[in-house]
């Protein structure tokens, strides 16, 4: 799911020869409010699947982001696509892993995710903020193509090609920022829900959203 802006951003990073005669999956690929997909479905590909892990407009196969090697298996994917997904998966290390191994060699990766200072956005939970230099990291067994902060709201654009001799980086102990414990960690899930922080941060995007229904009423 993404805004217009990140559909863009999207395409821009993208050519013909990513996409057509090619196998192409999309991970988080449910449609709440734009999508991709039928721009790349315009490339021509081979195959286009869309995973999620609720139904909906763009799912094409119910997968969760950490079973992605088991359900399709290793190298499998030509171009890998998340937009929007990563910051909500409980476990970012398992499905990124699992996004690297489903991609062939010489394919790519494109992800778009948040950043810190992008207000908490329950869809359906939300966990964890990236910056640059956390996917200059995380990627350091990729070749990064194009390595971007969204200039419209906090986030990260992110293309990045599997080299033929790939080795599996340990991101283990690797730890991102988390819109739940406020902090760095490494700890699945983000930490710990019953902090005050978090607590306020669900407070005021039920209020937002709320106040937003009732504006919308009054139409």
């Amino acid at each position: 799911m993404c805004r217009i802006n990140i559909v863009l951003a999207c395409a821009s990073y993208l050519d013909l020869r990513d996409v057509l005669g090619k196998r192409v999956i999309e991970v988080g690929s449910r449609d709440v409010n734009g999508s991709i997909r039928p721009i790349i479905e315009a490339m021509e590909p081979q195959e286009y699947i869309g995973v999620d892990i609720v139904e909906g407009p763009g799912v094409d196969l119910l997968c969760s982001a950490e079973n992605l090697a088991q359900e399709f298996g290793e190298e499998s994917f030509d171009l890998v696509v998340s937009t929007e997904m990563l910051e909500h998966v409980r476990d970012w290390k398992q499905s990124i892993n699992n996004m690297k191994r489903i991609c062939r060699p010489n394919g790519a990766i494109l992800i778009t995710t948040r950043s810190r200072g992008y207000p908490f956005h329950d869809h359906p939970a939300d966990f964890w903020r990236f910056e640059t230099e956390d996917m200059e990291s995380i990627f350091s067994d990729f070749e990064i193509v194009r390595l971007e902060k969204d200039e419209i709201r906090p986030g990260v654009f992110m293309k990045a090609i599997k080299p033929e001799k790939f080795v599996l980086k340990d991101i283990s102990d690797y730890g991102v920022y988390s819109i739940v414990s406020n902090s760095r960690t490494n700890e699945e899930g983000g930490g710990n829900k019953k902090t005050l922080h978090y607590r306020i941060s669900v407070i005021r995007f039920y209020l937002r959203r709320s106040l937003a229904r009732w504006a919308r009423s009054l139409l």
